[in-house]
């Protein structure tokens, strides 16, 4: 596990130097903020002055932090502003003005409003890359209407084809259409910066939780249009290769992957099965997947008679594609993620050595940012200031007309 510390002014990676302002909030936008913090830009996240929703999500530390929060926002800067007055968005308009990045992830129409729309902005910032990630996108009919993970899951198709056979409307485990948003914008934001390089000329990134949730859906939609048929939910197995799926054993539950033929005669081997084998039934693909109940059915039977660990090790021998099914506490410490560093720690000033997860690109020339915990509300507003050309004197006052928050920790006044 990595220890990191946060250390803006000596942050590397392949994004180092970039400036972001991150008007994002619970989880899409931030998601996007982490990633482009991890590898080296300059996340200074803004948050409303009661502080970014997520803040409120259970679990709660014991110092009044959430968990959730403090996953999704390490490695950035915070300050809170209330763009509700003047001072407030004279801050952020000062701000903006030498940032390469905006990300927001309000309503259509809210940034306007403010007087902070995108081309208000390019007047003063011509180069600003402005990231805008929303329910729906931009433009069509639903452009308008504000944007939900599970929403977006069951209007994207992937409900539909999730869960077993005859089973109610199953969503993702994971919040896989927000933290696809996120990553879609990271993605866009690298893009548009390259282009910028070239050209030294900004744009609008424009992605959202339904294409972020439809784009999900590679497989299941070549399905339906090589064939005009919705396909049906299989759980964890292959519409088109059998067996490839997970499969119960004496104490947990093993994926298998015998999608081809010499996979599944490997399979047989190690099971000792020679009438599976013998069945003309399950002798080609297309017939495995014909019957493929009657064939995980015979197949579960023999692997019931051992523990998941000891099928791993037997399979894998034989290089059959295996993996055990692990709950999270298991996959935070399997030997594999643990080498990849995707396990990180980071100090929080409450709460201590806090755990999230890392970045998951390496670079060969450009190492991941050294990373810290996410901030406390308000808890950098005097650092970012300052940096903007504010001194302690005018901050103190837009704190006295409510404009900005900042901890009460912050310098004092000197004589």
């Amino acid at each position: 596990m990595t220890d990191t510390r946060h250390e803006n002014a000596t942050k590397t990676g392949p994004l180092q130097g970039v400036k972001v302002i991150e008007l994002s909030h619970i989880m899409s936008g931030p998601v996007c903020g982490m990633m482009l913090a991890d590898m080296g830009a300059d996340v200074i996240k803004v948050e409303k002055m009661e502080g970014d929703d997520a803040r409120r999500f259970a679990p709660i530390l014991s110092h009044g932090e959430s968990a959730s929060f403090m996953m999704l926002n390490r490695n950035k800067r915070g300050i809170a502003l209330n763009l509700k007055t003047e001072g407030g968005k004279a801050v952020l308009r000062r701000m903006l003005l030498s940032a390469d990045v905006v990300t927001e992830n309000y309503r259509k129409g809210t940034m306007e409003k403010l007087g902070l729309g995108y081309e208000t902005l390019r007047e003063s910032n011509p180069g600003l890359i402005y990231c805008a990630i929303s329910g729906y996108g931009r433009t069509g009919p639903y452009a308008d209407k504000g944007g939900f993970d599970l929403i977006a899951q069951g209007l994207s198709g992937m409900m539909s084809v999730t869960g077993e056979p005859g089973q109610a409307p199953i969503k993702a485990g994971s919040p896989i259409a927000d933290i696809n948003a996120g990553i879609l914008a990271a993605l866009g934001i690298s893009a548009a910066y390259a282009h910028r390089l070239r050209t030294g000329e900004g744009q609008v990134v424009d992605t959202s939780l339904l294409e972020a949730g439809f784009q999900q859906m590679y497989w299941a939609a070549a399905n339906f249009f090589a064939s005009g048929e919705n396909p049906p939910k299989f759980g964890s197995a292959n519409p088109t290769s059998t067996p490839y799926q997970a499969f119960r054993t004496q104490d947990g539950w093993i994926n298998i992957g015998a999608a081809n033929q010499a996979n599944y005669e490997r399979l047989l081997q190690v099971l000792d099965a020679p009438e599976i084998a013998d069945d003309p039934r399950f002798a080609t693909n297309a017939g495995r997947t014909a019957h493929r109940e009657e064939l995980v059915e015979r197949l579960t039977s023999y692997l019931m008679r051992d523990t998941t660990q000891n099928w791993v090790e037997r399979l894998d021998a034989v290089g059959l594609p295996v993996g055990p099914v692990l709950s999270i506490s298991e996959a935070v410490a399997h030997p594999q993620i643990v080498a990849r560093e995707m396990v990180v720690q980071t100090v929080h000033p409450l709460d201590g050595p806090t755990r999230s997860i890392g970045l998951p690109i390496r670079f060969s020339q450009t190492p991941k940012c050294a990373g810290g915990p996410a901030p406390r509300l308000g808890e950098h507003t005097f650092d970012v200031l300052a940096q903007y050309g504010f001194d302690a004197a005018q901050v103190r006052d837009l704190i006295a007309q409510g404009a900005v928050h900042a901890l009460e920790s912050a310098p004092a006044a000197t004589a």
